[in-house]
């Protein structure tokens, strides 16, 4: 892990938690020892690094308190439909630079976005891949590689699609 992945991940993580989705306190302990290890210059890193398993529940705490040292807390628009669109753009984003396997954004963008949206015309991409993915058998002529390499295409068209001035 370099210096420039440790903030990456925290950003990943606070992403993930702002957006309403769990991470455990294992995650966080870990983000907490990269962060250590890749001498973010913070204190909190050290004090979550150092929980032991019986002070779990203090992690998320100082994760937050990690995440506001170096300024890397995300904060999702306060209403409920631009935190859904937000949600989308950030699976896609993870599905495009591979950071997320295809088939798990899909999965999250269908379960998680599309129907809290009422399935809108933008997100019936991805989610038409993710019920490819998802009832793909290994007889029916198209590979799961190829399957996979569409969702990612999916995900790159859809945030291609949005307005310039939402993406970031």
């Amino acid at each position: 892990m370099t210096p420039d992945d440790a903030p990456k991940r925290l950003r990943r993580i606070a992403r993930e938690r702002a957006l309403g989705r769990h991470v455990g306190s294992d995650r966080l302990i870990l983000a907490g020892l990269h962060a250590l290890l890749t001498e973010v210059v913070s204190p909190s890193p050290a004090m979550l690094a150092r929980l032991l398993r019986s002070e779990e529940p203090e992690a998320p705490a100082l994760f937050d308190q990690v995440l506001e040292e170096p300024a890397l807390l995300f904060h999702p628009p306060a209403d409920t439909r631009a935190a859904k669109w937000a949600m989308a753009h950030w699976i896609a984003g993870q599905m495009a630079d591979g950071t997320l396997d295809p088939a798990t954004g899909t999965h999250l963008i269908r379960a998680d976005v599309a129907y809290d949206l009422g399935h809108p015309e933008e997100l019936q991409p991805p989610v038409a891949c993710h019920l490819h993915l998802d009832a793909w058998q290994e007889n029916g002529g198209v590979s799961v590689e190829e399957l996979t390499k569409e969702a990612a295409e999916a995900a790159k068209q859809f945030l291609h699609s949005r307005p310039a001035e939402t993406r970031s």
